[in-house]
C-alpha cells in the first residue's frame, strides 16, 4: 500500500461540548444539537457565522436525513453541511470529514457534530433489525453478535463472565462522577453476575443502554487556533483512520487477522493506520487516556487489546491489576464509556472527541486523568464492521 500522508498536525480542537446523555424526553434531536452546538461556540469564543461548513454524524433516518437537520435549528445561511453515516463511527467519521475539510485548505473554521433520538421510538433494543440489512443472510441482534466474541474468548483464553463484569464496574464507578452521563450509579461484581441475560453470556450490565445526546466541536487550523479562546491549549488531531470489513463476520469467516471473534480486524487495522501517521510505536506507553467503544463489556476488554494496550489473552488481567482505571497506566474510559453515558449511535463518536479533548486541557468534567498529553478515541460499527481511531495531542 502507499503511504498515506495523513493529516497529523493540520487541524486544533478550539472548542467542544456535549449534551447530558440519557433519556431526553423533553427535548427534541434539534434541541440537542442546538444546545451542543451553541455550547461548542461558545467554548471555542466563536459566533456561528464564522463557521464555513459542517459535518453531522446521524445514523438512523428518524433523527435526520442530510446536512438541513443542523441547518433547520442552527441556521448557518446555507453553507455546505453533510450527513455522515458509517454504524457508530457516524460522529467520528463527521469529525474525520470535518478534519479533511480543514486540512486541505478549503476551509478555515469547520463544525463536526452528531446527534441521535433514540428513545422515542419505544421498543427494545435498537431499532431496524428487521427492516436494515441482506434480504437473505439475517442480522443477529447486537447482543448476539458480540455474545459470539465472549463465548469465544472464553474458549480461547480461558476468560469468564467475572472479567467481564470488573469492565462494567470500573466504567459505572467512573461515570458515577460524571455529570453528563446517563447513569451515576457504583454497581459491584455481584450485581453484574446476577443481572438477568441478555444474550448468553451477556447480561444486563454487560450491555450499552439505549440514550439520546448530542455533541459538537469546532476545529481550525493550528495558525488561527492562536487567534481563539483556547489559544494556549488547543487541541492537535495527530492521526484519524478507519477501516471497513464485511457487514457478515459469521457468513464470512476467512475476513482477515482475528476473525475468530477473539479480535475486531476493523479495529486492528484503524489502529494500524492511525499509530503510523501519529508516530505512536509503544501505544501502551503513549496513550494517557483513551475512550473506547464498550457497546459490551466483552468489546473493552478485546479493544484494549487491538488497540496494543496490552498482550492478547491479557485484557482481564490488566484490568484486575488497575491498569485501565483512570489513574493506572493506560486511562480506558474515564468519562464512564458507553456503559455509564449509553449509545446515541451518531452522537459517540463526538463526545469521545470532546471527553478526550477536555483531559488533554485538564478540564475534564468527571474524572480527571493525571497529565494526560495524548488520547485516543476508538469507535466499532456495526457487526464489527467499522474501526474508527483517532489520536489526539496536546500543542508542543
Amino acid at each position: 500500500m502507499s503511504k498515506i500522508k495523513g493529516i497529523r498536525d493540520k487541524v486544533a480542537i478550539i472548542g467542544c461540548d456535549a449534551t447530558k446523555f440519557g433519556e431526553r424526553w423533553d427535548k427534541t434531536q434539534y434541541d440537542l444539537l442546538f444546545e451542543a452546538s451553541r455550547d461548542a461556540f461558545k467554548d471555542a469564543g466563536i459566533k456561528k457565522d464564522e463557521v464555513q461548513a459542517a459535518w453531522v454524524g446521524i445514523y438512523y433516518y428518524f433523527t435526520g436525513m442530510s446536512g438541513a437537520t443542523v441547518e433547520d435549528i442552527l441556521r448557518l445561511d446555507g453553507i455546505p453541511i453533510t450527513r455522515t453515516e458509517n454504524y457508530c463511527a457516524s460522529g467520528m467519521d463527521a469529525f474525520r470529514n470535518a478534519c479533511f475539510g480543514v486540512a486541505s485548505g478549503a476551509y478555515d473554521v469547520v463544525l463536526a457534530c452528531g446527534v441521535e433520538k433514540l428513545m422515542d421510538e419505544g421498543g427494545s433494543g435498537l431499532p431496524g433489525f428487521k427492516i436494515f440489512g441482506h434480504p437473505v443472510l439475517p442480522l443477529p441482534s447486537a447482543p448476539a453478535m458480540f455474545s459470539m466474541a465472549a463465548t469465544r474468548c472464553f474458549h480461547e483464553f480461558g476468560w469468564t463472565k467475572e472479567d467481564l463484569a470488573r469492565v462494567a464496574v470500573k466504567n459505572h464507578d467512573n461515570g458515577f462522577y460524571h455529570p453528563k452521563a446517563h447513569f451515576h450509579r457504583k454497581i459491584t461484581v455481584d450485581q453484574v453476575m446476577k443481572a438477568p441475560m441478555i444474550a448468553d453470556p451477556l447480561g444486563r450490565f454487560d450491555c450499552c443502554a439505549m440514550s439520546d445526546g448530542a455533541a459538537a466541536l469546532i476545529l481550525t487550523t493550528p495558525e488561527l487556533a492562536e487567534s481563539y479562546a483556547h489559544a494556549d491549549d488547543y487541541i492537535l488531531v495527530k492521526a484519524n483512520a478507519i477501516s471497513c470489513r464485511t457487514n457478515f463476520p459469521w457468513y464470512i469467516p476467512s475476513n482477515g487477522p482475528g476473525a475468530d471473534f477473539t479480535a475486531f480486524p476493523a479495529t486492528v487495522k484503524a489502529a494500524e493506520y492511525a499509530y503510523r501517521e501519529a508516530g505512536i510505536t509503544n501505544p501502551r506507553k503513549e496513550i494517557d487516556a483513551a475512550e473506547v467503544h464498550d457497546c459490551f463489556t466483552i468489546t473493552e476488554l478485546i479493544n484494549c487489546q487491538d488497540l496494543q494496550f496490552c498482550d492478547r489473552g491479557m485484557a482481564p488481567e490488566e484490568l484486575k491489576n488497575g491498569t485501565f482505571n483512570w489513574d493506572g497506566e493506560t486511562a480506558v474510559n474515564p468519562s464512564g464509556g458507553l456503559k455509564s453515558f449509553g449509545h446515541p449511535i451518531g452522537s459517540t463518536g463526538c463526545r469521545m472527541l470532546q471527553e478526550i479533548t477536555k483531559q488533554l486541557q485538564g478540564r475534564a468534567e468527571g474524572r480527571q486523568v493525571p497529565d494526560a498529553q495524548v488520547g485516543l478515541c476508538h469507535n466499532l460499527g456495526g457487526a464489527c464492521s467499522v474501526g474508527s481511531v483517532t489520536v489526539l495531542g496536546q500543542r508542543d
